[in-house]
């Protein structure tokens, strides 16, 4: 498994760079968010989903991301340089924790991608397969990811996904601070 660190700390392409975080405790939002805002990148970073290309790392974009204690999932929503949402990156996991106050999760390959237009892509099912089936994983950590991709799923389509709304505002508590 990957352990992702929210301040991103060996990212070569990012040249120049502020970086905030903080702990939230609300009745909707238990857990840390950082913001990365990228000042200058060495090159933009582009993914293809299906037939569209789009951009996720250029000079002034933002990612979010949010580690909500005691879930098994992680959410990076990555922002543009004119604040617009780009796409929800829903990174499952097996364990949120922090090191040097700095939040990480452990990545349990499999995630799901929404876009601002409402499609929902699934990532990595093979790569968790292959982790199985090399016993990187085991059988209840390979359960888990399914389950909890399966739970995210729903609830996204059940419009009840909480952090897709708190994007914008938790953005806003962190510009602030960034450094």
């Amino acid at each position: 498994m990957k352990r992702k660190y929210g301040n991103h700390p060996t990212w070569k392409r990012v040249i120049e760079r502020e970086y905030a975080e903080t702990y939230i405790e609300t009745p909707v939002f238990k857990g840390y968010i950082t913001l990365l805002h990228a000042i200058k990148v060495a090159a933009p970073l582009n993914v293809r989903y299906g037939d569209g290309e789009r951009s996720i790392v250029d000079d002034g974009y933002m990612w979010l991301q949010h580690f909500p204690l005691g879930q098994n999932f992680g959410m990076l929503t990555v922002f543009d340089q004119n604040g617009n949402i780009v796409q929800w990156y829903i990174d499952i996991c097996q364990d949120i924790g922090t090191e040097n106050g700095v939040p990480w999760l452990d990545d349990l390959y499999l995630d799901i991608v929404v876009l601002p237009t409402d499609e929902l892509i699934l990532l990595d099912e093979d790569e968790l397969q292959e982790a199985f089936e090399e016993k990187i994983i085991t059988k209840e950590q390979f359960d888990l990811a399914w389950f909890e991709c399966e739970r995210i799923k729903r609830l996204i389509e059940q419009n009840e996904f909480i952090l897709f709304d708190l994007s914008k505002e938790h953005k806003g508590l962190l510009e602030k601070e960034l450094k």
